[in-house]
């Protein structure tokens, strides 16, 4: 059967107008060793965006798929950067090239906080789902789940000297694990409300937290040094330890005894703001420490070091005696005693009040002593300023502002011009005009607050309708505000060009209908030039409020939409309700029920009601020349539907909040949108015809996938629910690994008994028969054997992935398995990936494969072969590191170079040195 209907696929084609989102930090990233804080990366809804500060351009786009970005993490050399995202994947990207090649999946709910090692191999995540998952980046694989938090991850520290990590949660706990016995030894439970952020100070012997009162808590970390009998195995003797506040304070004479470390608070510093701390961040030495609340003011702290701070008590203690000497006289007094506050270690710097709100920040400290200080706002704005620490009354000053390329406020109204060229963009504040090729804004011009808009014939003009009832009419050629006109009492809720392209109509809050001609009058400020303006020719008074007017193509019927649900029709000419039946078209109505209504308007019937959205319909727009139209919606989603057969065609998704407009173009080949999240998006026609059956079939296929990933999470036999627990996660990828290896294991089987059939079959004979026909799945691998095959498979699962994909497997596959295992062991293929997955089997599967006599021999062989071969492997590796050492000492003593850590520490002291020498002939000039 032949298609009666082609429908052409419309697929994202871009994301712009957002600067910075909401939900996602701001950090400091190097670009190809670039100048440091030059550039910036933000979260942009699924994407992650670089900025040139100083150009204030956008230099790298880290493209998502389609879950929002939560948090940015770069890693300590300055190459890579870790991303979360709403669905509690992470993925890590390479900012040379863009591209991300590790990806990790463990949470069930966003990732709310990333945190790399001091080498960065190892990456730890916290989220919303109050689990922390270390992963081991060299490995790409998850190492283990911490559980003990009862609320979301708001923080996560290494102790890197004693390898401990600190996390704080919502729960108001801040928990200390040991990461070699990988469970918690100590809980802090001194603080009342919840813990939003913590820093180590002090080269990691303080901690200081902040929380939702103005303190900021200060904790002195001591380790404590066990002592060890002789032979005594060097091992960390743990256990929970509950530390209230109240009991320090009061002196209690029984105290826990305590193990590897003890934190007992060492005071508070008291911040301007009274709301709850959103960021506390140091630099990467902890010498600058900053810190903000939910207001526009950024508070910035300096961190004494022990010798500034020895010399500032020093001072203190002569003032002291210098006083106690006068006031005593010749008298021998007692010596007097200057007592050392927190306050004498952390000292205000200065408030920096930004322009908006402030949502996130970063900051560094470069050589020369002054602080670069990055801010995301909360009206869709980075801003970016700089602190001079040698000052005496250091004061910030704003060095650049993000806000070109986006509106400060939601976009309300969008409109294409009639070339399909530009896009027309207003907001409460501004109205921008896009080039659609580039994305680049062509002007900004500010305005009212903006609810309807259009292109005057020609384009060199265009049309807003405000909140305030006016009508502002711009000039695009020169971006300025050409005239005002008060058009309605109260807000001008719709504006709609009449076909005949000579005027508009307007409908408003004061009920009533105006209609208004397009003229060319002299310009009074120039006196020569003409410009244009709207005169006003006809009211149609009505009994509601006006939501929305449109005119038929014909400019025959005038459709107004009421406040009391009613839409009536009108004859243009007459100003008459259209009573007869004469006419045959459609009209589509969206409403905040949900529905979408088609009406006809030969009989003024409902032809048929559609469930559109799941929330309110925000928007409804046919594509021109079609009974083809689109509905935006509340739920984040826009959709296609065919006006004539009342079928819902394809969903447009990608907008992470509602929908609030959109616009076609008017040859229907590109659409905008606009959303709370701020962002617009440009979406594009292709070539792709879509068969409804097909897409239905998808939809279906979709919905059953994600059934099957939340399904129950497999179990580990033998193994209890802890503190510790492993970290993947059931994904439909993983689903599908474990399918294709159980595909790959059949496929073995069958091929082995073709081959066991053919050797029987030739020893009846008497003679060689022609082998079996192969299989064509190991054809197109390269005529490679069915073990092979086995192999090849499990090499593609992803690293992140294995072990999950492992643990669904059925026992009668495991069996084979091993015993595919021995012989690429003994063969000596991929040793390290076969062993890895060897020992997690035998450890999950450790009691069925002891019981089974059958592989009590496969596991004595896979015992011999496994031990002698890695033996192999780790002798090659020493004798490759030996010889790499040796050749270096070898080059180093002939060319008298030195080579890795020790040229670049080399360098670095040259660099300090010079630094000085300038500096001591500053100071003597």
């Amino acid at each position: 059967m032949g298609l009666t209907k082609q429908y052409l696929r419309y697929a994202a084609s871009a994301v712009f107008g957002v600067i910075g989102s909401q939900k996602a930090n701001i950090a400091f990233v190097t670009l190809r060793g670039g100048e440091k804080g030059r550039y910036v990366a933000v979260g942009a809804c699924e994407h992650v965006f670089i900025w040139d500060i100083r150009k204030a351009e956008k230099v790298l786009i880290l493209e998502g798929k389609k879950h929002e970005v939560t948090y940015l993490c770069p890693s300590p050399d300055g190459v890579h950067i870790a991303v979360g995202y709403e669905d509690g994947g992470v993925r890590i990207f390479n900012l040379l090239n863009g591209e991300s090649n590790i990806s990790f999946s463990g949470h069930k709910s966003a990732v709310s906080v990333i945190r790399y090692d001091a080498l960065g191999a190892r990456l730890v995540t916290g989220s919303r789902d109050t689990d922390v998952i270390v992963w081991d980046i060299i490995n790409e694989c998850g190492l283990y789940r911490l559980k003990g938090h009862k609320d979301a991850i708001t923080q996560i520290l290494f102790l890197e000297s004693k390898n401990l990590l600190i996390t704080s949660s919502k729960d108001s706990f801040v928990k200390w694990w040991d990461l070699d016995t990988q469970h918690c030894f100590k809980t802090m439970v001194g603080h009342r409300t919840e813990v939003w952020g913590m820093v180590l100070l002090n080269q990691e012997s303080r901690l200081l937290t902040g929380s939702a009162d103005s303190e900021l808590r200060a904790w002195d970390i001591q380790y404590i040094e066990e002592g060890k009998e002789v032979g005594e195995p060097q091992e960390k003797k743990v256990r929970t330890l509950l530390e209230n506040e109240e009991e320090d304070e009061e002196g209690l004479d029984e105290e826990p005894e305590e193990r590897i470390l003890s934190c007992k608070k060492a005071g508070s510093v008291l911040r301007e703001a009274r709301d709850r701390v959103v960021s506390l961040v140091t630099d990467a030495k902890a010498k600058v420490l900053a810190c903000h609340g939910l207001d526009a003011t950024l508070e910035v702290f300096t961190v004494l070091s022990e010798k500034e701070v020895q010399k500032k008590m020093d001072r203190k203690l002569k003032k002291a005696k210098k006083k106690a000497k006068s006031q005593e006289g010749e008298e021998d007094g007692p010596e007097p005693v200057v007592e050392r506050k927190l306050s004498d270690e952390i000292q205000k710097l200065a408030n920096i009040k930004a322009s908006s709100k402030i949502r996130s920040m970063d900051c560094l400290l470069v050589p020369n002593g002054e602080i670069k200080l990055a801010l995301l706002l909360q009206n869709n704005t980075v801003e970016t300023y700089a602190l001079k620490t040698t000052e005496k009354n250091p004061t910030g000053t704003k060095t650049s502002r993000l806000t070109l390329g986006g509106h400060r406020t939601d976009v309300r109204t969008l409109a294409f011009s009639s070339d399909n060229i530009a896009i027309l963009s207003a907001s409460g504040e501004t109205v921008k005009v896009w080039n659609r090729s580039t994305l680049q804004v062509i002007r900004t011009m500010g305005c009212e607050y903006a609810l309807c808009s259009l292109f005057v014939p020609g384009d060199r003009q265009i049309i807003l309708g405000t909140k305030s009832g006016k009508i502002q009419i711009f000039d695009l050629a020169s971006g300025s505000l050409l005239e005002t006109t008060d058009a309605h009492d109260g807000a001008l809720w719709s504006m709609c060009l009449s076909p005949d392209q000579r005027g508009i109509v307007t409908g408003g809050a004061d009920k009533t209908v105006k209609f208004w001609d397009f003229e060319l009058i002299k310009d009074q400020d120039s006196g020569k030039s003409k410009r244009l303006t709207v005169k006003h020719t006809r009211t149609l008074q009505l009994d509601e409020d006006v939501l929305c007017v449109r005119y038929s193509p014909d400019q025959r019927l005038l459709a107004v939409s009421l406040l009391d649900c009613t839409v009536k029709i009108f004859y243009t000419d007459t100003l008459k309700v259209n009573h007869k039946h004469s006419i045959y078209a459609l009209i589509g109505t969206g409403s905040a029920d949900r529905n979408v209504k088609i009406w006809g308007l030969d009989f003024g019937d409902c032809h048929r009601s559609m469930f559109a959205h799941d929330d309110s319909v925000m928007f409804l727009q046919f594509v021109p020349k079609t009974h083809l139209f689109f509905t935006a919606g509340k739920d984040r989603k826009i959709k296609q539907w065919d006006a004539d057969k009342f079928e819902h065609i394809q969903t447009l998704e990608g907008h992470h909040r509602e929908v609030w407009c959109l616009a076609i173009s008017p040859n229907g080949d590109h659409i905008v949108s606009s959303s709370h999240d701020k962002s617009l998006r440009l979406w594009e026609r292709t070539r792709e015809p879509i068969i409804l059956e097909e897409e239905k079939e998808m939809e279906r296929e979709a919905e059953f996938e994600e059934s099957l990933a939340k399904g129950d999470e497999p179990v580990v036999p033998g193994e209890t629910k802890g503190e510790a627990e492993p970290a993947g996660k059931k994904t439909i990828e993983t689903v599908k690994a474990a399918e294709r290896i159980m595909e790959a294991v059949e496929l073995y089987r069958e091929e082995s008994e073709k081959l066991e059939e053919h050797s029987a079959a030739c020893k009846a004979a008497g003679k060689e028969l022609p082998p079996p026909k192969m299989n064509p799945i190991l054809v197109a691998f390269g005529n490679i054997s069915p073990s092979r095959y086995v192999l090849e498979v499990i090499k593609k699962v992803r690293s992140s992935e294995l072990e999950v994909s492992l643990l669904v497997l059925p026992f009668p596959y495991v069996s084979d398995l091993l015993k595919l295992f021995n012989g690429y062991v003994q063969q000596g293929l991929e040793v390290e990936l076969v062993c890895r997955c060897l020992f997690f089997l035998l450890r999950v599967h450790f009691g069925q494969i002891t019981s089974n006599q059958m592989l009590l021999s496969v596991i004595d062989e896979l015992r011999t072969n496994t031990i002698s071969k890695v033996r192999e492997i780790r002798d090659v590796l020493g004798f490759n590191s030996a010889g790499l050492q040796f050749l270096q000492r070898e080059i180093e003593s002939k060319e008298d170079v030195m080579f890795f850590a020790d040229a670049t520490d080399r360098f670095e002291e040259k660099k300090r040195k010079r630094k000085k020498r300038e500096r001591a002939v500053l100071t003597i000039t």
